[in-house]
Formats: C-alpha cells, structure tokens, sequence
C-alpha cells in the first residue's frame, strides 16, 4: 500500500503553470542569495564605504507589507463570492504595488542627490543592484495585478464575477499571482532587513 502510494505521488500530474512559477521562485532565491554571499565577501575589503540606506525605504517597506495584507483579504472576498469587495482590495493591491515602485526610485534619487551612483562605491552598487532587481520582480508582478484587476471590472455584474470564480483555470490564475506577490513582499523584507543591519540608515 505504501509502494502504491509512492508511486502515485511520483507519476501524478503536476500542474505545469505552477511548477514553472515554483522554479521562477527558486531561481530567484538562488539569484538573490548569490548576490547577498558576494555582498559579505566584498565588504571585507579596505576600501568599503558603507552608505546609508534611502529614508524612503522604510515607508517602501510598509507599503508592501500592506500590499500583501490588501491581497490576502482579497482572495478571501473572491472565495465567499463577495465581489465587490474583491475588486476593492484587489485594485488597493495594484494601487500600493504602484506606490511602492515610486518610493523606490525615490530612494534612488535620494542615494544620487548624496552623490551616491551606481559605479561611486561597492556599497551604493550592492543598493543600487539588489533593489533595482527586485523592482524588476515587483513590475513583473504589478502587470498580473493589472490584467486581474481589469478582467474584474469588465465583470462587475454578480452572475458574470460568479461565473469567473468557479472556472478552474482563473481560480489556478488568481492563486498563482497571490504567490508571486507574497513571495516578492518576503523577498523585500529579508532584503530590506540585510541592509537595514549592514547600512543603517
């Protein structure tokens, strides 16, 4: 019994869409984690200045956090048919995904008009190339958000949201871009936290 049960979980069906998603994620944290272990063994070199983290950042952080606090009561608004609210939350989501992209560059103004670019120092490089590729992330993300959101507003009326919700390809969809949001808010905090500990601000 237990050999059947084995076998079944190894030649069952996997849902591709989501496997892809999951070694998205992985190549990510590998990406990520790379960049963070050639962070540690250049700061030990003699001419590492550290800089400051962007103010900014701290807002960018609580705004994120929230996003994904947005999204949560979204998809529990979507499951118990309340469609309303769904599209409410929903487009908060979008809304402070969007804000969020603003603060970081802001922070990046910020880090220039301190004199700090991409090529000044180690230390402002490292800012500079983590935040901007997890932006890439976010904007990956925000442009799900988008085409959820509008495909909400183009179904407005009860009976075409109903049909929607209990198509299992738009249910596999909406969980889908719910991990990949949850997942780059975590990403963001850990980082965030890293350089919170290594920079200051």
């Amino acid at each position: 019994m237990e050999t059947r049960r084995q076998n079944n979980f190894m030649t069952r069906r996997r849902e591709p869409k989501r496997f892809m998603l999951w070694l998205c994620i992985a190549a990510s944290v590998f990406s990520f984690t790379v960049l963070l272990l050639a962070y540690i063994a250049r700061k030990v070199s003699s001419d590492w200045r550290d800089v400051p983290l962007p103010t900014v950042f701290l807002a960018s952080t609580g705004v994120i956090l929230a996003s994904s606090l947005t999204l949560h009561i979204a998809n529990g608004a979507f499951r118990h048919e309340r469609f309303t609210q769904y599209r409410l939350y929903l487009g908060t989501t979008l809304f402070l995904g969007t804000l969020f992209v603003v603060l970081q560059v802001l922070g990046w103004r910020e880090l220039m008009l301190k004199g700090v670019y991409l090529q000044t120092t180690p230390s402002g490089s490292f800012l500079f190339v983590l935040s901007g590729l997890h932006l890439l992330h976010i904007v990956v993300g925000l442009i799900f958000l988008s085409i959820a959101f509008a495909e909400a507003m183009r179904r407005i009326p009860y009976v075409d949201a109903f049909v929607y919700s209990v198509n299992p390809p738009n249910l596999l969809k909406i969980k889908l871009f719910t991990l990949f949001w949850h997942f780059v808010d975590v990403l963001w905090l850990c980082l965030f936290l890293f350089l919170l500990y290594h920079h200051g601000v």
